[in-house]
């Protein structure tokens, strides 16, 4: 685990109307990064376990935000494992039991491999401005780069975290650190990225780390990216139930 210091730079209060559009301003440029009209992503997923750890690779064909489908290569146990998700709807494939099922429901709340991470977190993708409410609490530097401390508030029912506090890259325009809170204000979940990369003009995290903090003792999850292609040709055939199979 990097450590991480922490230093107060400044807090504003002022909601001018000036204030509300830089805030604006500022979720549009992440949520831009963050999403794109097509991409595929080959990563690597490190679930850490009590005793051991192990390893995922898989590649991911997504179009928009509404729109993916990822397949495991390895390792061998996992290989030929398939999810599609098409808007709130979600489906995996196993070729051990040759069978399709959707995930709905409260099994949306369940791990997804064992990891940190549930079907639910993969599922909200949705650009932020669309899901929260913005309110800066500050500015604070964290090794040595400056950051926006910004407060979210979801301004649509059903999230998994209600409340979320961001520390956002004032040059990067990512979020480098979260916190994700149930509506009651108990911490669930904590996020860290960093190796950031210029990818065809935009900044791009290439390693991702998440925390369930209601889990006992655990040592988080670690996402991976090995490559990373936006705006690319996908045939959209690919989005469909029939295509797991393949």
């Amino acid at each position: 685990m990097i450590k991480t210091l922490f230093f107060i730079l400044f807090f504003s209060f002022s909601f001018s109307d000036e204030f509300d559009s830089s805030l604006d301003s500022i979720i549009i440029n992440l949520d831009s990064n963050l999403n794109s009209y097509n991409r595929v992503v080959v990563s690597d997923m490190i679930i850490h376990g009590r005793r051991k750890s192990r390893t995922i690779s898989s590649r991911n064909w997504s179009i928009g935000t509404d729109t993916s489908f990822t397949e495991h290569l390895s390792p061998a146990r996992e290989k030929g494992v398939k999810m599609l998700k098409i808007k709130d709807k979600l489906w995996t494939y196993s070729p051990q039991t040759d069978r399709v099922i959707q995930i709905s429901g409260h099994m949306l709340r369940q791990s997804m491999n064992g990891s940190d991470m549930s079907y639910k977190d993969m599922m909200e993708t949705r650009p932020m401005r669309e899901l929260y409410n913005l309110k800066l609490e500050g500015s604070e530097i964290i090794e040595g780069r400056d950051h926006w401390v910004i407060f979210m508030i979801a301004k649509v029912k059903g999230l998994s975290y209600p409340n979320r506090k961001s520390w956002i890259d004032k040059e990067y325009f990512l979020p480098i650190k979260e916190e994700l809170y149930a509506k009651s204000g108990k911490l669930l979940k904590t996020t860290f990225m960093k190796d950031i990369r210029k990818v065809e003009n935009r900044w791009f995290p290439f390693y991702y780390k998440y925390k369930d903090e209601l889990k006992i003792n655990s040592k988080g999850t670690e996402w991976i990216i090995k490559d990373v292609k936006f705006n690319v040709n996908i045939n959209s055939a690919r989005f469909s139930k029939s295509y797991l199979r393949k």
